[in-house]
């Protein structure tokens, strides 16, 4: 079983590469030039929506000064391993008195872990229909699935009661 999981796990992760460009193309109405899944050429710093992505916290993306300081490699503007890219955060703003806040929510990494993790439809549902609205419904009136037993449970509870 484990095997088979596994190898579910590397397909999930094969086609990522693939449904990323996807997600890129949807984000943006006109990607110019458009994002290719097969060719990484201009990708990165060099494309305007990845760009964005990766782009650290530290630095605004917006500013073209930015951008060509960190095309060109400027020593005023490096993006090192302890630079955090603003797609890790939820819609991608930063907060410096909290940096915790928003942190590992970005709509693209969830995306990505609900790809692999739970599987490739899940990434696609949006967050906003699962969940019950509060103000048109109560707690007693929120249907939550009912959870099924393992044999395992069944059998631990019958020899608790035997005992």
């Amino acid at each position: 079983l484990n095997c088979g999981a596994d190898a579910a796990r590397a397909d999930d992760t094969t086609s990522l590469k693939f449904i990323v460009a996807v997600w890129l193309m949807q984000m943006v109405l006109t990607p110019n030039p458009s994002i290719q899944c097969r060719d990484k050429y201009g990708h990165g710093f060099y494309h305007d929506v990845t760009g964005r992505l990766l782009c650290p916290v530290d630095y605004n993306w917006n500013d073209a000064i930015v951008q060509e300081a960190i095309r060109s490699y400027h020593p005023d503007y490096r993006v090192t391993s302890y630079s955090w890219p603003s797609f890790l955060y939820k819609d991608g703003q930063y907060d410096a008195t909290n940096p915790t806040k928003g942190f590992l929510k970005g709509e693209l990494l969830v995306k990505a872990v609900k790809h692999i993790f739970t599987s490739p439809s899940s990434a696609e549902e949006d967050p906003e229909t699962l969940q019950p609205d509060a103000s048109t419904e109560t707690p007693s009136q929120v249907h939550l699935p009912k959870r099924w037993r393992t044999t395992g449970e069944r059998r631990t509870r019958w020899m608790q009661q035997k005992t």
